[in-house]
């Protein structure tokens, strides 16, 4: 929101007039103009905006009959912030555009640069008003740049660094931030300049710069309480404490939210004060134009009853009687109005704090959810990647079962992060799905080799049936897809012993054009479902109860596939019965690929490369990670495969590294020290644009993957990773030479 209001400027234009005007007018001529700009300000400053519009008005009107422009333009321009403070916005923009357009005709620099600071701040309040907005403001500033008015510059600084903050257009922000700090050295106002420091506060926290925000906006904050002023203060306080809980300090960002708090209460106080007496002056302005309305048009029908005969004179008084009670009908209305609108401003108030509230704590938990997510992947990365090398150690085959079981386990942890992550997406409508080539029968092989070791544990039987008329080449979403089945046969595992498990795909309709609907079942032989239950296991965290087994799990698994099918526009459904198993299908509608497909899935990936990639030439790749167990484990697996790897520990020494050798390939971790991956892969663009780098992390996918490749990245692969697709990712950025060898 920008600092200032419109009606605010006509006091410099009008002390601006009275110079360039005192040429050009008589006396009585000016006096009357300027008893008019004076009369309309007194009106404005008690809030009769009725008055205020009038004087205003006539100023207009009598520049246009004096030909006076430079009266013309400051009448336009007080009705526009007139109407702009009554939020009647519409007007208050034609007003003060006509006194922008007259600037223009007239050529006073000073004039239009006013004019355009006036107009840029009434559009940069909407964010789809304000690229217009910051056209406004850098006309501004160019013109008063020229005149060598820097009070005026640097106040529209403030005004533009503003609006790109809010927008979040921060690299703009802060280009202009330096160029205003650099005009402070000359002589401005001392608040347009703690203004300035608070805007610097705001792009440093923006940019999570937390040290250097923080010295700013506690700085501000001090100054602002010792000077009393609310606005400043308020501001202070509330990045204060959005910056003390981001970065975990929840004591400061209390104390700090408490400070804001009471400035708040105080501004709101005063504002509430000013906003009655608006509200007041707003409903009298337009009763009086409703008013004037109906008694003109009383007068003409009175004068045409007075017109005729003396024998309508009883017609005329019961119609003034009417009127009478007509116009005393309004007033009732009005006021009863009045008090309407009053109290649904109120509970509006309300809606918009309980809604802030509620954006604020959906904040907080998404970023609670990101940040575990992480801190739990990084680590598990190392766990599930030494237990897979160990795994396939020959020496170690007397530890096989062992080691099975520990990445079973930390597989299953895994799956439980991935399945609150997405329940905590799909509650904020943030998933959609993909349409990506993919191959039936490898999806369901892969999901099936998934569940061998549960299986095994469990003494079950699977029984798979594929419907061969079934087309194998689809496009969709795979992920959504083998989450659904992967839900649904985990459960059936999970509650079956020495049982039975069938995975059914039947063809229901034909194919018809590149789409057909197939039916999905997934059977058990286990515990069954009591009937009671059949609704209730849909809920989230729900699970069926039994004192004779025991089972781990959040129950999410059934939540999830309810909410992927609803994405897919389709519905789960049960037939169960105590001991007598459980029955799940569900329809979904499945797209044919398409030549194009086709030619786009091969263009956008290399299957088995990794097949025989143990025989090609040895390349050279840099593993940048902050972790040491991580940079063990990425280093072991690039080695089994014949591939040299070096150690970065962090973006810095990344940079320094890639610069001094000639690497084939940067593996880069996302979060790291001194500088972060994204930072150091832009640094590497600068000098080397064709080195493959891909991001290796544990951060969210859906959350940063377009941050992550516009960074200059050219892959992502997410921790802890599937072996296979980060071997063929690996080798998909390899020379063509290298591909080739593999064959």
């Amino acid at each position: 929101m920008s600092i200032l209001r419109p009606l605010v400027f006509v006091f410099f234009l009008f002390s601006h007039l009275t110079n360039v005007l005192a040429q050009n007018t008589t006396e009585w001529q000016r006096d009357t103009l300027e008893s008019y700009v004076n009369r309309s300000n007194e009106a404005y400053d008690q809030y009769n905006y009725k008055e205020a519009i009038k004087y205003a008005s006539t100023l207009v009107k009598k520049g246009q009959e004096y030909n006076y422009d430079y009266y013309e333009f400051l009448g336009y321009d007080i009705l526009g912030g007139i109407y702009s403070e009554t939020e009647d916005t519409i007007k208050g923009k034609i007003y003060s555009e006509k006194a922008l357009e007259l600037a223009r005709s007239i050529q006073v620099d000073s004039l239009v640069a006013w004019g355009a600071l006036n107009l840029g701040i009434l559009y940069s309040d909407n964010e789809n008003t304000y690229k217009k907005a910051i056209q406004f403001f850098k006309e501004s500033i160019e013109i008063n740049e020229q005149n060598k008015d820097y009070d005026e510059v640097y106040l529209t600084y403030v005004n533009l660094i503003w609006t790109y903050l809010e927008n979040n257009q921060f690299d703009e922000a802060y280009t202009f931030l330096q160029k205003a700090e650099a005009l402070s050295t000359k002589e401005v106002d001392s608040l347009d300049k703690l203004y300035m420091d608070l805007l610097y506060g705001k792009y440093y926290l923006a940019k999570k710069k937390y040290n250097t925000a923080a010295l700013k906006l506690e700085k501000i904050a001090q100054t602002a309480d010792k000077i009393e002023n609310t606005d400043l203060a308020i501001e202070a306080y509330d990045d204060l404490a959005k910056l003390y809980s981001e970065t975990d300090d929840y004591q400061k960002a209390f104390a700090n939210l408490d400070k804001y708090n009471q400035f708040k209460q105080k501004a709101y106080t005063l504002k509430k004060l000013e906003e009655t007496e608006k509200a007041r002056v707003k409903f009298d302005l337009e009763q009086a134009q409703k008013d004037l309305k109906t008694a003109l048009k009383e007068h003409a029908y009175s004068e045409e009853l007075i017109s005729k005969s003396q024998s309508l004179t009883t017609v005329l008084i019961g119609a003034i009687v009417i009127l009478v009670l007509a116009l005393f009908g309004i007033i009732v209305f009005f006021k009863t109005r009045k008090t309407y609108i009053n109290n649904l401003r109120a509970k509006n108030r309300q809606l918009s704090l309980a809604n802030a509230k509620a954006e604020k704590l959906s904040k907080v938990k998404t970023k609670f959810l990101s940040t575990v997510s992480h801190e739990l992947r990084t680590p598990l990365y190392g766990v599930i990647g030494i237990s897979t090398l160990l795994k396939e150690d020959k020496n170690l085959k007397a530890y096989a079962d062992d080691l099975s079981s520990l990445k079973f386990s930390a597989d299953y942890l895994l799956a439980l992060i991935n399945d609150v992550l997405l329940l905590s997406k799909m509650d904020a409508e943030a998933i959609t799905l993909s349409k990506i080539p993919y191959e039936l029968d490898v999806l369901i092989q892969n999901i099936v080799r998934s569940f061998e070791f549960s299986l095994h544990e469990n003494s079950n039987k699977l029984h798979l049936q594929v419907d061969k008329n079934i087309p194998n080449n689809l496009v969709g979403d795979p992920i959504r897809f083998s989450q659904i089945l992967i839900n649904l046969m985990g459960n059936a595992i999970k509650f079956t012993e020495k049982g039975n498990i069938w995975l059914k795909l039947v063809l229901v309709e034909p194919v018809n054009g590149n789409t057909c609907k197939v039916k999905f079942t997934v059977k058990d032989d286990g515990l069954g479902i009591p009937e009671n239950m059949q609704e209730e296991i849909f809920k989230e965290f729900t699970q069926i109860e039994n004192k004779n087994y025991s089972y781990t799990g959040t129950g999410l698994g059934l939540t999830i596939v309810k909410k992927i099918l609803d994405l897919y526009k389709s519905e789960i459904h049960l037939k169960s019965e105590p001991n007598k198993g459980a029955e799940f299908s569900f329809q979904l509608t499945l797209k044919k690929q398409t030549k194009q497909d086709k030619e786009s899935s091969l263009l956008n990936g290399n299957t088995n490369i990794s097949n025989s990639i143990k025989n090609s030439v040895v390349r050279h790749v840099l593993v940048v990670d902050d972790n040491k167990i991580n940079q063990k484990v990425t280093q072991k697996t690039l080695d089994k495969y014949n591939i040299k790897s070096s150690l970065a520990d962090d973006g810095e020494q990344a940079v320094i590294m890639s610069r001094a050798n000639d690497y084939d390939l940067i593996l880069m971790d996302i979060n790291m020290p001194n500088i972060n991956g994204m930072e150091a892969t832009r640094m590497i663009r600068e000098y080397d644009k064709e080195i493959p780098i891909i991001a290796l992390t544990a951060v969210e996918l859906d959350e940063g993957r377009k941050e992550i490749l516009n960074s200059g990245m050219n892959d992502i692969i997410h921790k802890p990773y599937n072996l296979p697709e980060f071997l063929d990712t690996i080798f998909k950025y390899l020379p063509k030479e290298e591909v080739e060898n593999t064959h």
